[in-house]
């Protein structure tokens, strides 16, 4: 993630202009490596400072998590000391992740006091301590580090606090960084910048190097520097860019065309970037954590549903050999005064065939005409049977691998946590999982996805198989429209009307399209028709239905321009 240096000089900025001179009215940590600051007369928002391994940041956020029970020693340390402090300084060193935030308290005599907070924003070596400033010492820090773990910096309460070796690189951002210093230099590779200047990540380095794109740091590269560093520092431009599903990659206070994104989002506070970007990409994080138990159980039905198609394609070819046991049986019949017992063969002439060629038939030696006879018939009956069994098992393991294909493309546009809860009901209801009585909680049921056309007509799309049914089956009315991708797993869509615009009836593809498995082609063809010409085979699996006399829409699926209606 781009939260380098120089992104966090542009929220240092923005904090500085917000929060200087408020107090702190409340003091939470919601997360083991978490806490939240609410600020006084700022009742919407709190001051997040993250410690987190994975994603560690400082910002205001909007976001709201549940408190533990009983809150931990750290909080209870920053509450003792912080609650009513006054913000007076926040500080950034020599555009690190490395930053400082002084706050004023009075104290049980009335004098005034000065406690800071240092916030270390540097992966899992992430910290936050608070320590009193007249003597440097350590008050307490959200991760305690000991001398087994580093004999330079021991962060534990009671010790002196030392800083973190500040880098010697090049402040992008200092009024007097020289770079001139850099001219001549050789660029050996798109890491170049982020080696010589502080604050500057990895992708960051690789934009600047695509930009000047030359063997040597020369005067063109040195004034291209200049002009993106001024642009950063003047400009209030944060773009969070997304890959071609809509799923956060990164974000950066710059346009990071090196990154080869699909999109990109606008933001002008990067306050509000961080909120939306780590909240989407927590959600896409534990959705995806979430269900990948259930990919990995689909997965395996589904490689079952292919290894035994393959076994009853192999049985179908044997069993297209079983018309030349029959005849062999017939010619037998017909020349059974010519059998003896003891033949080993017997060349017969085939009347069956055009040529009215003879037929050499093997013979077992051992048993008399009749036996040998109904030996061939024998072996055609078992063909003829075993092909009849396995055309029928066949159509059920079809059927089968294209119910796992609809949960599976259900499982992948899943969009909350009850989507996936769902999903887990419903295989447990197909057998696919044991039922469990254990349940905790009662759980809430996910609804349709609900959409109002632009001409204004309601439009319902089915986010798993049980909804699917529950809308085409009980929802709709017989004169609704129906609207389904041919041929591909995807959502039951439900125009609530019998006469519909061209219009609505486009979107509605769209939307039919998008929420299938083949959201991501072009040209996807959407069957549609009225309700009343949709059955529900006897004994079929959840969202499994026939139909007839449909017209069809062939549309490129694109993201719904609809908003969904509350």
């Amino acid at each position: 993630m781009a939260f380098d240096g120089i992104f966090l000089h542009k929220i240092i900025n923005t904090l500085n202009n917000e929060l200087i001179g408020k107090k702190i009215d409340k003091v939470n940590q919601p997360e083991k490596d978490e806490i939240h600051l609410s600020i006084r007369n700022m009742k919407k928002v709190k001051l997040l400072i993250s410690a987190s391994s994975s994603y560690p940041r400082m910002h205001l956020t909007k976001q709201t998590k549940p408190n533990p029970i009983q809150a931990p020693m750290f909080c209870m340390v920053l509450r003792k000391y912080l609650l009513g402090a006054k913000i007076v300084n926040i500080k950034q060193y020599n555009t690190d992740r490395f930053l400082s935030i002084d706050f004023e308290v009075t104290d049980e005599l009335g004098f005034n006091s000065i406690y800071t907070l240092y916030i270390e924003i540097m992966g899992r070596h992430s910290n936050i301590s608070l320590v009193r400033s007249r003597d440097n010492k350590i008050v307490d820090c959200i991760k305690h580090i000991s001398s087994d773990v580093n004999s330079v910096r021991i962060l534990l309460p009671g010790f002196e606090y030392v800083m973190p070796p500040l880098s010697d690189k090049i402040d992008p951002f200092a009024e007097n960084n020289n770079l001139e210093n850099l001219l001549n230099s050789e660029i050996t590779g798109d890491n170049f910048y982020s080696k010589n200047f502080n604050g500057v990540c990895k992708q960051f380095s690789k934009e600047l190097f695509s930009l000047n794109n030359t063997d040597k740091f020369d005067t063109n590269c040195l004034e291209t520097t200049k002009k993106v560093f001024s642009s950063i520092n003047s400009n209030n431009d944060y773009y969070i860019f997304t890959n071609s599903n809509k799923s956060v990659i990164d974000f950066y206070c710059y346009d990071l065309k090196s990154l080869m994104y699909s999109n990109k989002i606008a933001f002008d506070n990067p306050n509000d970037l961080l909120d939306e970007f780590y909240s989407s990409k927590d959600k896409q994080d534990r959705l995806s954590s979430k269900s990948s138990d259930l990919h990995k159980l689909i997965k395996v039905n589904m490689d079952r549903c292919l290894k035994k198609k393959n076994i009853l394609e192999n049985e179908l070819k044997d069993c297209e050999e079983k018309d030349d046991f029959r005849i062999k049986g017939e010619l037998l019949t017909s020349y059974i005064y010519s059998l003896k017992e003891g033949m080993n063969e017997i060349s017969l002439l085939n009347y069956y065939s055009e040529e009215e060629s003879y037929l050499t038939i093997k013979l077992d030696p051992l048993k008399n005409p009749s036996e040998n006879v109904q030996a061939y018939f024998k072996k055609y009956n078992k063909l003829k049977k075993t092909e009849e069994a396995a055309k029928e098992q066949l159509i059920i393991n079809s059927s089968e691998l294209e119910y796992l294909n609809s949960v599976l493309t259900s499982t992948n546009n899943a969009e909350e946590y009850t989507d996936l809860d769902e999903i887990r009901n419903e295989l447990v209801v197909s057998g696919y999982i044991k039922f469990s009585k254990n349940k905790a909680k009662k759980e809430s049921k996910a609804k349709p996805m609900h959409f109002i056309s632009s001409d204004g007509i309601d439009i319902y799309v089915g986010k798993n198989n049980i909804q699917n049914d529950y809308l085409t089956l009980k929802f709709a009315d017989k004169t609704d429209i129906w609207l389904h991708t041919k041929t591909i797993p995807g959502s039951h869509v439900i125009i609530k009307q019998s006469k519909v615009p061209d219009s609505t009836l486009l979107e509605a593809a769209n939307l039919a399209a998008y929420y299938s498995k083949g959201k991501d082609s072009s040209k996807v063809e959407v069957d549609y028709t009225q309700v009343r010409n949709v059955k529900k085979p006897s004994g079929s699996k959840p969202g499994m239905v026939i139909y007839y006399t449909n017209n069809t829409i062939v549309i490129d699926p694109e993201e719904p321009k609809l908003e969904k209606a509350k």
